[in-house]
């Protein structure tokens, strides 16, 4: 409480307009909440769906905040640094067009200074669309490390079951569930063990189910787990994905979206359900080559990359 008021006394230098939820919820709302937790950290005062007149930038994403509050100050704080952080194309990740992406573009054209791409896929595809939004930057997403690391994290054996999981929050068919539902019947048993965690319309027989957790929780569970598993599509940047080799596993994934620029040589990618048994045999076989290889975005880096683009100075972090 005491924190909040003096926090309240403090000339904001960064706002960020989101409708924060208490997790388990999406990936952009846990970036968010990571995102403001580490500026704080680093000696910056942020608050929350309003610019006073001391704030230097302002942070929204994508289109899921108060369009006409933000641009009533806009109009009035015309020296505030306006950065947008996109994700999509939605209607390539949505497959299908219900013209969410030409909204996101008039509001980068009206309010934005400069934007951000999760990915190199993402900046690319918005291209191939005709969406030139304004100055990009690509800054990927990175988990809160108090949370998601590799503390604690089980002891890898081969002469145990090998334990793959995978994990989402939303239920969108997208994120992979026929894959998963494929590899049910066709992984072997008696080599492996198998956990989704979050939401699903797929009804399996033989992997685990764990409902939405919380991200101490499931941090938990992804340290007692040895490979990650992801057949999402046209992914900006999956932070379910992140927040598993923030914790220090490796990852099969379909090579779709940015899959392949956020796990480098951490894994290994498939095209079919096919090679997905053999991408899986394959990191079961060389385990610690691509546990070493492991190279999860670092949030403190992710976030003075941020801080860059806000045109902050350095030297107000150590305020």
């Amino acid at each position: 409480m005491i924190g909040t008021a003096l926090r309240g006394l403090i000339a904001p230098d960064v706002s960020i307009f989101h409708q924060y939820v208490k997790p388990p919820y999406g990936g952009g709302n846990q970036f968010a909440i990571a995102l403001r937790k580490q500026l704080r950290m680093m000696g910056y005062s942020v608050e929350t769906n309003r610019i006073s007149r001391s704030t230097k930038a302002c942070l929204f994403n994508s289109y899921n905040f108060d369009f006409e509050r933000l641009l009533k100050f806009r109009l009035s704080r015309p020296s505030c640094r306006m950065i947008h952080r996109v994700d999509g194309p939605i209607s390539v990740y949505r497959g299908r067009d219900d013209g969410t992406d030409k909204r996101i573009y008039d509001i980068n054209q009206r309010l934005a200074d400069v934007t951000i791409f999760q990915s190199k896929f993402s900046l690319e595809k918005h291209k191939e669309l005709g969406l030139h939004l304004n100055n990009p930057v690509i800054i990927m997403n990175a988990a809160d490390p108090s949370l998601f690391n590799t503390n604690g994290r089980k002891r890898f054996e081969k002469d145990r079951k090998i334990k793959l999981i995978s994990t989402s929050w939303s239920d969108n068919p997208n994120k992979g569930f026929a894959v998963y539902k494929w590899l049910e019947e066709h992984i072997d048993w008696s080599r492996y063990d198998y956990t989704f965690v979050g939401r699903t319309a797929e009804k399996f027989d033989r992997i685990k189910t764990v409902g939405p957790a919380g991200s101490e929780k499931l941090a938990e569970i992804l340290r007692d787990h040895d490979i990650y598993i992801t057949a999402s599509k046209n992914e900006p940047c999956s932070n379910a994905l992140v927040e598993a080799l923030s914790c220090g596993l490796p990852a099969v994934y379909l090579m779709s979206g940015s899959h392949a620029e956020v796990v480098g040589s951490g894994g290994e990618g498939f095209a079919s359900n096919d090679e997905a048994l053999v991408a899986i045999d394959k990191l079961a076989q060389n385990y610690m080559v691509y546990q070493a290889n492991v190279a999860a975005p670092v949030m403190r880096d992710i976030a003075a990359k941020y801080i860059a683009a806000m045109g902050l100075k350095h030297s107000e972090q150590t305020r």
